[in-house]
């Protein structure tokens, strides 16, 4: 794990791949007898922040991709509200949202019944309305890194076409499953250090999986607060 080299007019911005909301975690945060504050947010009428939900759903995995990107994000401009701060979650049915956009039961339920595939224009044309969309807000320069599965088409044969070879993701997620994604990028927010990104077009996305991380030393995880615009600088 190398640090990455900062341009210094570099841009960047996020994409996190959705949890799966159908799953034993996801039933436990939707189930009437829930006692847990999140759960009790999400079946509220207010709801819960989508990137809450999908930690807690996701476990380590969206945990890692949440911190790191929080961590390394640098859109173009932090107050524009298409950008949502430079960390974008992909969704099963409604595009690309930010992270702390309120979502509820029936939220969830609508995800969970979604089917993420390229070829589906229920997944597939929110999505490409919503990067339409995005690519003109961060105009020319900005790099967008993809964190999810680069290995099948779900996410790519979709974004690729619209953002081209600014549209990257971590060379060092070749290879490796979703929990060691997940255990790298907090290890990279602890130690401040950032992945190497290469052009998802023409990248080898299939590789022999790499040794085993080293067992975290450092005391459980916790959200790391929002950057203040001085660190947003560097």
């Amino acid at each position: 794990m190398a640090k990455r080299k900062t341009r210094a007019a570099a841009s960047r911005i996020f994409l996190l791949s959705p949890a799966n909301c159908s799953g034993r975690r996801a039933q436990l945060m939707l189930s009437p007898r829930a006692g847990f504050d999140l759960a009790r947010a999400l079946q509220s009428r207010t709801g819960a922040p989508l990137g809450d939900v999908f930690s807690f759903v996701s476990g380590l995995y969206f945990r890692g991709k949440l911190a790191y990107a929080r961590r390394f994000a640098r859109p173009p401009d932090p107050a524009d509200p298409i950008a949502a701060g430079g960390v974008l979650v992909i969704t099963p049915n409604a595009g690309l949202r930010a992270v702390d956009t309120l979502v509820t039961v029936a939220s969830i339920q609508d995800f969970a019944a979604a089917d993420v595939d390229a070829r589906n224009p229920k997944y597939r044309r929110p999505l490409e309305d919503a990067s339409v969309a995005l690519l003109d807000a961060i105009g020319p320069e900005c790099e967008v890194v993809l964190l999810g599965s680069v290995a099948s088409g779900k996410y790519v044969d979709v974004l690729l076409p619209i953002f081209g070879r600014r549209l990257t993701f971590p060379i060092h997620f070749v290879g490796r499953g979703d929990m060691s994604r997940g255990g790298l990028m907090l290890r990279c927010v602890s130690a401040g250090l950032e992945l190497d990104y290469v052009p998802i077009e023409g990248a080898v996305r299939h590789g022999s999986r790499p040794p085993k991380l080293e067992p975290l030393t450092t005391p459980a995880y916790a959200a790391p607060p929002a950057r203040s615009d001085s660190r947003r600088r560097r």
